[in-house]
């Protein structure tokens, strides 16, 4: 016979289980989703009726949306909530995640004009649970794309709906059979798909696109999808899983998908990092405390600090010393125009579940004299993310 507190544990044990700590989780992923998603959309609008307006203006408006958004939800509880991932605006070339500061000379002042390829990207975050999105734009409402833009957001497109396809992990795979599990693909061979559909619209993957899975105040978990690995940079590492919460990045370019450094542009965007050193300098000290505080281990623009004068002091040495790491400014090499999309994926039982992700495009505005002909490919964007939901049936009438 069990006893009262026998079955006290059991419902202490089964609340506090990893299946419902991941379910609760999702909770506070998808409310700070809704708050990514509805500043995105606001900053997209924003840059796409914008030409004229600087990339600052942008950044700024949309942390103050994210800041002003995250206030509202959660209101007397003590939990962390904020910025994930600060507004960042690549414009053209530049493809990793850019945002200007004001005490720059240039770079404060450089606007976006109509025709510019945009790649905006932006987060939140409760209770230390992140959501990240990002979106490629075209600038001008009523902009006349060029072909290669066309082509450049059919192939980003195509390739991001294979990408999440391919990530399913193969338990929970629609091809998977009792009798016989759907085999997992390797980075190598997911990498060597996703080729042919860029390739299809003359497009080519980026170098070292990566994907991370999620942790509760971490986006960039020990688990890593690198397409493309560059010369000397981290390789592949673990596979989904049910349970997992990726950040899943797809990067393509119009030229050689090859990266370099953009001259003349001063990295913004730092993450802090788990090497502990003794900083010597006052400002750096002042610095790495407030990063600390904060932004935790979230990424963020030196803009976002209280003085930024004094942060673009102190940053200096924290970087040094590997304690705050910068991400460097790329862009193509070849000066090609670049896209990028960001989503935030969920895998569960049932499939993968969009947390946060950029709009479907108006596919009818994007046709072009290129498509996908591979059949295996078309098969695969036609599978389904997730198992259809089971309809209930109808409950029996009763007898009169």
């Amino acid at each position: 016979m069990t006893d009262k507190n026998e079955k006290a544990d059991g419902a202490a044990a089964a609340e506090n289980s990893p299946e419902n700590e991941f379910t609760l989780s999702l909770t506070k992923y998808n409310d700070a989703a809704a708050i990514a998603h509805r500043v995105l959309a606001k900053v997209c609008k924003l840059a796409i009726e914008g030409d004229g307006k600087t990339i600052l203006s942008l950044c700024e408006e949309g942390d103050k949306l994210l800041d002003e958004e995250c206030s509202k939800v959660y209101k007397g509880k003590k939990i962390s909530k904020g910025i994930a991932f600060p507004t960042t605006v690549s414009p053209n070339d530049i493809l990793t995640p850019y945002t200007p500061l004001a005490t720059d000379p240039g770079e404060n002042e450089i606007a976006i004009k109509k025709g510019d390829v945009l790649k905006i990207q932006l987060g939140a975050q409760l209770g230390g649970y992140p959501a990240i999105v990002g979106d490629t734009v075209v600038v001008g409402q009523d902009a006349e794309l060029t072909d290669d833009q066309k082509n450049l957001l059919l192939a980003t497109h195509y390739c991001n709906e294979a990408l999440l396809r391919l990530l399913l992990p193969s338990e929970i795979h629609p091809l998977s059979t009792p009798e016989k599990l759907h085999k997992q693909p390797s980075a190598y061979e997911i990498t060597q798909i996703l080729n042919k559909i860029a390739a299809a619209h003359d497009c080519t993957i980026v170098e070292s696109t990566t994907s991370f899975n999620f942790l509760q105040n971490e986006i960039e978990g020990k688990k890593r999808l690198v397409l493309h690995p560059g010369e000397g940079m981290p390789k592949s590492e673990g596979t989904p899983e049910v349970g997992d919460i990726w950040g899943v990045e797809l990067a393509l370019s119009k030229g050689s998908g090859k990266l370099k450094d953009v001259p003349g542009k001063r990295p913004t965007l730092h993450k802090k990092t788990d090497t502990k050193v003794g900083l010597k300098r006052q400002t750096s000290k002042t610095t790495f405390t407030e990063v600390n505080k904060k932004f935790g281990n979230f990424p963020f623009g030196l803009r976002q600090l209280e003085d930024e004068r004094t942060a673009k002091m102190g940053i200096v040495e924290c970087v040094r010393y590997n304690v705050i790491r910068q991400f460097e400014v790329l862009g193509e090499k070849d000066g090609s125009i670049t896209s990028r999309l960001f989503s935030t994926i969920a895998i569960t039982k049932t499939g993968i579940n969009k947390i946060a992700a950029p709009p479907e495009p108006d596919l009818e505005k994007l046709k072009t004299d290129k498509s996908i002909e591979n059949t295996e490919i078309l098969d695969l964007l036609k599978l389904p993310l997730n198992k259809p939901k089971k309809k209930k049936k109808p409950a029996a009438k009763k007898a009169e």
